[in-house]
């Protein structure tokens, strides 16, 4: 009896990077006009130290980016022929910050620079982690034969 596995294909909504996503959610808050959004305090609590913790909606799209960061860098675990489209698209992404960033006048906040850092760090983190696991890889597979 022989059992043939077949590896699983990733979808194309699993090498989507979510740090885009986040990027087109940042333009439809600032293309809508409520850039004041950002600035809006979304929730404020008082610490048993006395101190009041505030998050603003800029600092929860922070927060939700590193979450992203996070994903993204265990997608890039993965080896493939679909990791080199995830990061192909993860590049497109960064530049997309980057020029955003340089030439718009409403990218021009912490915010959205803190962003465009997490992009990048999703792309030089990504290519890192990609090259050390097809190292480790094509170690295991000549120790094998």
């Amino acid at each position: 009896m022989s059992v043939s596995v077949r590896p699983r294909r990733r979808s194309i909504g699993g090498m989507i990077p979510l740090l885009g996503l986040l990027w087109i959610v940042y333009n439809a808050i600032v293309l809508v006009g409520a850039s004041s959004m950002l600035e809006r305090v979304v929730s404020s609590f008082t610490l048993p130290s006395g101190a009041v913790w505030t998050m603003r909606g800029g600092e929860v799209l922070i927060a939700l980016s590193l979450f992203a960061l996070y994903v993204e860098m265990l997608k890039s675990t993965r080896t493939g022929t679909s990791s080199v489209i995830e990061h192909s698209l993860s590049v497109l992404v960064f530049v997309l910050f980057l020029v955003e960033f340089i030439v718009v006048p409403g990218a021009g906040t912490a915010t959205f620079l803190l962003m465009t850092l997490m992009a990048l760090l999703d792309v030089i983190a990504g290519f890192s982690i990609s090259i050390f696991a097809a190292r480790r890889d094509f170690a295991i597979d000549r120790t094998v034969e």
